[in-house]
C-alpha cells in the first residue's frame, strides 16, 4: 500500500521536479556508410537543475520504436549552463522521398520563459529532417559551431549567427521559427520575442538581428536551417535557441572589416579585422566557418594589439580540393567580458574560384582553327568549354568573375572528353570557317558540380585567304520575273600559285529560296573578274543564295582551288497589323551586319527615304492608315572582322508593300453577374480593359451555357459599345456560366472573357393541410409555387402504413382518394416522403422532405 500511494504522489508532483531544464540545442547527422548515419543531439540545460540525462529518448523518424541515445560528453560553459553531447549510430531501410524526421522530446523548458506560458511544464523539442536521395548523392548536416546561448541588452541591437559549417558545400536557407513542443506541434500562446522594430533572421546568412529588445527576462525562439542542393531540398535542421535579456550599460564590441570576396586557387586571401569595445571591455575575437576545416589548406586567423581593439588576419591559399559551386561561409565572433557577456558577429562568404586554363594557342588549318592549352592543375575537373566569338572581345574579366558570361559576345562551340584532351580543332561543326574573318577563343574547365573555371586568356587567328570571299548580294531591282541581284567578292591572294599556276576561272552558284541545293548559273573569265549580275529573276518572292568557287584551268584541266562561303541576300517580310506594318528580315552571311537602315517609299516622289536605323532585324512602323499602300526597303550594314577586305559591307533588300489591316483582336472585357432567385433573372455588367487595348470596340456578344460541361450559346449581341449591362430573364433556369467577347468595327471578336458562373436556387415546399372535395377550394395536395425542380417522387401512407398515392409529377395533385381503390381516404393525418431532383449546374441532386398532411373532407 504505501508503494502505491508513493507512485500516487509520484505521478501527481510537477512534471518539473524530475525533468532537466532545458535552454536551447539541435540534431546533427553525418554519414557513415550505405544508409548508416551517425546522429549527434546537443542540447544546453540549466547546470543547477537536480535532474540529468545521461541518455535521451529519441525516435529516429523511420517507423522503429523509440529508443536512447546516450551521452558522450558534457562540457560546463558557466553561467550555470551545460553542454551536452549524445550520438548514436542507426541505419536506415533505404532512401524515401518522404523526410525521416529525427526528434527529441524531453521534460522540460527552463522556467521563466517570457514568450512560452508556463515554460517549465512545457515539452522541449527539437527535430532535423533527414532525407535520403540517391539523385542528389551523399548528404550531411551542417555543423552549428556557435553556441545557442547568447545574452543581451534591453534598447540595443542583438545578433547571433549559429555558425553553420557544411562540409558538402549545400546552400544553406535560414528561416525564423517558433519553438515547438512534443509532436512538433506549436506551444499554446507562444509569442516571438517583442521588439521595438523587428526580429528576423537573414535567410542567406543567417544572422539573427533583434532590433531592439524591450523587456528584461529569458525568451527561446528557432531558426530553421534547410539545404539545398543543385534545386532540390535535402535536409532541414530546428535549433531551438535561448538569449537572456537584461537592463545593461555595457555595449556589445564592434566588428570592422570585409565583407563578401572571392579567391583563386594558389592565391593568398588576406583580410584584415578589427573588433573595438567602446566601454574597455576584454575582447576575445574568434573566428569559424568551413575555411578553418579544409582538410588540405585549412586557414589561419590570428589576432594582436591592446585587449579592447583586438586587430585579427585571416589568411587563407585554398587548394583545388576547396574548388565548389557553394561559398565559403565565415563567421567572425567578438565576445566581451562585460557583464553581462555581449557578442558581435560579422559574416561572410568567400568563393573559391577554379584556375583558368593556361597558355591557349591557335593552329590556323584548313577551313579550320586549332586550339591547344595546358592540362588544369586541378584533376578533378571533367572537361574543358570552349568558346567563340568573331573578333576580339575586349573582354577584361574582373578578379571574381567565373565562365564566359553572354555579355561578352562569345558563343560556346564545343567541349573536351577529358581534362587530358587539351586539344580542340575547330572546323564550324564540320562546315568549315569563313576565310576573311578572326576567330577568337576562350576556355574554362569545367568541375562535377556544375563550377566553371575562370576563363584563360584570349587568343584568335584567321585562315589565309585561299578562297574568293563574297562581300555584296544587294537586290538592284525587284521584280517577279526581272529581278536583278548584284554579286561581289575579294580574290583570293594566299593561295599556292605554285601548285595552281593558272589560269583561272570563277563559276557561280545560286540557290533559290535554299542554302543547300545551289545551281551553277555562270562563270567569269579570269581571276580579277570579281563582280556579276545575276538577271532574270523573282526577287519580290524569293531569297537568293550565291557560292562562287575558283578553278585551276592549266593544261586545260580544271581542278578547284577553293569556295567562298554561302551568302544571301537580305530579304524582306512584311505582316500588316491595325495601323501599323512589322518589318522583319534575314540574311545569312559571312559577314557582321551591325545595323540596318529602314527606307519608306515618299507616296508623292515616289523615293525610298531613310526613316530609322536599327541594330535588330525588327522594326515596326506605326501610326498608318487602313487601307493604304505602303513599301519599304532595308540597308545592310557590316564588315568582316579581318582587314583589307572592303568596309563597310553594304546590301540592299528588294522592295516590298503592304497594306495595314485592323486585325487585332479587342482585349476581353471583365465580366461579373448577380442572380436573383426570387426574379429567375440575371443581372450582368462587365468592363473594358484600358491599357494596350483597341479603343474601337462597336459591342458585345453574349454567351451562356447552362452547365459546366456544354458549349456555349449567344444569348445576345450588344451594339452600343457604351451599353455595359444585360438582364438575362425569361430562362427556364438561371443557372449557368457566361462569358462575353468585345467586337469591333470590322468583325474581329475578342477572345472570351473569365466564365462567371451561378447556381439555381430551387424551391419546393407541400401545405400541411388540403379539403379535397367540389368547391373548387384547395381540392388538391400540390405544392406551393416551386422552381428548379426537374422531377419528384412522392409516396403518402396513412397511419397504419398503407400507401394510399404515389406520383413522379411535380404538381402531384392527389385528390384525397386511394389512387389503387378509388375510395375516397378518410380524414386524418397522413405520412408523406418526397424526393425531389433539383435541377443545378452540375446536373440533378435529390433533395428528400419528410412530413405530414391533414385531409379534411369538404371543408
Amino acid at each position: 500500500m504505501r508503494k502505491i500511494l508513493l507512485n500516487i504522489l509520484i505521478f501527481f508532483l510537477p512534471l518539473s521536479i524530475f525533468a532537466t531544464h532545458n535552454r536551447a540545442g539541435e540534431i546533427t547527422f553525418k554519414h557513415i556508410s550505405g544508409f548508416t548515419y551517425e546522429i549527434t543531439v546537443i542540447t544546453y540545460v540549466k547546470e543547477s537543475s537536480p535532474a540529468d540525462r545521461p541518455e535521451l529518448e529519441i525516435y529516429w523518424g523511420d517507423g522503429t520504436p523509440l529508443d536512447t541515445i546516450n551521452r558522450i560528453s558534457e562540457i560546463s560553459l558557466g553561467s550555470d549552463i551545460k553542454k551536452n553531447t549524445y550520438s548514436e549510430n542507426h541505419t536506415y531501410p533505404g532512401a524515401s522521398p518522404i523526410p525521416y524526421t529525427i526528434r527529441i522530446e524531453d521534460p522540460n523548458r527552463n522556467a521563466g520563459i517570457i514568450n512560452i506560458p508556463n515554460s517549465v511544464n512545457v515539452i522541449f523539442y527539437l527535430e532535423t529532417m533527414l532525407i535520403i536521395n540517391p539523385f542528389v548523392g551523399i548528404n550531411n548536416s551542417p555543423v552549428l559551431l556557435n553556441p545557442p546561448i547568447d545574452n543581451a541588452c534591453v534598447g540595443k541591437t542583438y545578433i547571433h549567427n549559429p555558425g553553420a559549417w557544411d562540409i558538402d558545400g549545400d546552400s544553406l536557407y535560414y528561416t525564423i521559427s517558433e519553438s515547438k513542443q512534443n509532436g512538433g506541434n506549436s506551444i499554446p500562446g507562444y509569442t516571438f520575442p517583442q521588439a521595438s522594430n523587428y526580429i528576423t533572421v537573414n535567410p542567406i546568412t543567417g544572422d539573427l538581428v533583434w532590433e531592439t529588445p524591450i523587456a528584461i527576462g529569458e525568451y527561446n525562439v528557432s531558426i530553421r536551417i534547410d539545404e539545398y542542393r543543385m534545386g532540390v531540398k535535402i535536409g532541414s535542421i530546428l535549433r531551438d535557441m535561448q538569449i537572456t535579456v537584461t537592463s545593461c550599460s555595457n555595449n556589445p564590441p564592434i566588428i570592422s572589416g570585409p565583407t563578401d570576396t572571392c579567391v583563386v586557387v594558389g592565391d593568398t586571401l588576406n583580410l584584415n579585422y578589427n573588433a573595438l569595445d567602446i566601454d574597455g571591455n576584454t575582447v576575445t575575437f574568434t573566428v569559424t566557418g568551413g575555411p578553418m576545416f579544409s582538410s588540405t589548406n585549412p586557414a589561419n586567423f590570428s589576432t594582436s594589439g591592446a585587449s579592447s581593439n583586438v586587430n585579427g588576419i585571416f589568411s587563407w591559399i585554398p587548394g583545388c580540393l576547396n574548388i565548389r559551386s557553394g561559398d565559403y561561409i565565415l563567421s567572425l565572433k567578438a565576445i566581451d567580458n562585460g557583464s553581462p557577456n555581449l557578442v558581435d558577429f560579422h559574416t561572410l562568404f568567400i568563393n573559391v574560384l577554379a584556375p583558368a586554363p593556361k597558355n591557349p594557342v591557335t593552329t590556323v588549318l584548313s577551313n579550320a582553327i586549332e586550339l591547344k592549352w595546358d592540362k588544369t592543375p586541378c584533376n578533378h575537373a571533367i572537361k574543358y568549354k570552349i568558346y567563340r566569338k568573331q573578333g576580339p572581345s575586349g573582354w577584361n574579366p574582373n578578379y571574381c568573375e567565373t565562365g564566359i558570361p553572354t555579355y561578352t559576345g562569345f558563343q560556346f562551340i564545343g567541349e573536351t572528353n577529358s581534362i587530358n584532351d587539351t586539344v580542340y580543332v575547330d572546323s564550324n561543326q564540320g562546315l568549315g570557317l569563313n576565310s576573311g574573318v578572326t576567330y577568337c577563343y576562350r576556355i574554362i574547365a569545367f568541375y562535377p558540380d556544375g563550377t566553371e573555371s575562370k576563363a584563360s586568356e584570349e587568343v584568335c587567328g584567321q585562315l589565309i585567304k585561299d578562297v574568293p570571299i563574297i562581300t555584296h548580294t544587294s537586290v538592284l531591282n525587284t521584280s517577279t520575273t526581272n529581278g536583278k541581284i548584284f554579286i561581289d567578292w575579294s580574290k583570293p591572294t594566299e593561295f599556292d600559285s605554285v601548285l595552281y599556276p593558272g589560269p583561272y576561272r570563277y563559276l557561280i552558284y545560286r540557290g533559290i529560296g535554299t542554302s543547300t541545293s545551289l545551281l551553277l548559273i555562270d562563270s567569269t573569265a579570269s581571276i580579277n573578274d570579281t563582280s556579276y549580275t545575276d538577271s532574270l529573276l523573282d526577287t519580290k518572292n524569293y531569297q537568293m543564295y550565291y557560292r562562287v568557287d575558283l578553278y585551276n584551268l592549266t593544261s586545260g584541266t580544271r581542278d578547284l582551288i577553293g569556295k567562298s562561303t554561302v551568302a544571301s541576300s537580305v530579304f524582306l517580310n512584311l505582316i500588316p497589323s491595325d495601323n501599323q506594318i512589322t518589318l522583319q528580315w534575314n540574311e545569312s552571311v559571312p559577314w557582321t551586319n551591325t545595323e540596318h537602315v529602314i527606307f519608306k517609299q515618299n507616296p508623292i516622289t515616289l523615293q525610298f527615304d531613310s526613316i530609322t536605323t536599327t541594330t535588330n532585324n525588327l522594326f515596326v512602323d506605326t501610326a498608318l492608315v487602313n487601307g493604304t499602300t505602303y513599301c519599304y526597303q532595308v540597308k545592310s550594314i557590316g564588315s568582316y572582322s579581318t582587314p583589307n577586305l572592303i568596309s563597310p559591307i553594304i546590301n540592299f533588300s528588294q522592295e516590298n508593300c503592304a497594306v495595314p489591316i485592323d486585325n487585332v483582336k479587342p482585349c476581353s472585357p471583365i465580366l461579373s453577374i448577380e442572380a436573383v432567385c426570387d426574379t429567375q433573372l440575371n443581372k450582368l455588367s462587365w468592363t473594358n480593359p484600358t491599357v494596350g487595348c483597341d479603343n474601337d470596340i462597336m459591342g458585345y456578344n453574349l454567351y451562356k451555357s447552362d452547365t459546366v460541361n456544354e458549349e456555349y450559346y449567344l444569348v445576345a449581341t450588344i451594339t452600343n459599345a457604351s451599353d455595359t449591362f444585360y438582364i438575362h430573364e425569361k430562362q427556364k433556369y438561371i443557372a449557368g456560366c457566361y462569358v462575353i467577347a468585345a467586337f469591333d468595327s470590322v468583325g474581329n471578336e475578342s477572345a472570351y472573357s473569365d466564365s462567371v458562373c451561378v447556381d439555381n436556387c430551387p424551391e419546393y415546399s407541400l401545405p400541411n393541410v388540403f379539403t379535397p372535395g367540389n368547391d373548387g377550394y384547395n381540392d388538391f395536395f400540390r405544392p406551393f409555387p416551386y422552381r428548379y425542380v426537374e422531377s419528384i417522387e412522392i409516396k403518402i401512407f396513412n397511419r397504419w402504413g398503407n400507401l394510399v398515392f404515389e406520383s413522379n409529377d411535380p404538381e402531384i395533385m392527389w385528390n384525397g382518394k386511394n389512387q389503387k381503390s378509388g375510395v375516397m381516404c378518410s380524414d386524418g393525418v397522413y405520412f408523406y416522403v418526397c424526393t425531389v431532383e433539383e435541377k443545378y449546374i452540375d446536373g440533378k441532386k435529390p433533395k428528400v422532405i419528410k412530413g405530414f398532411i391533414t385531409l379534411l373532407r369538404n371543408k
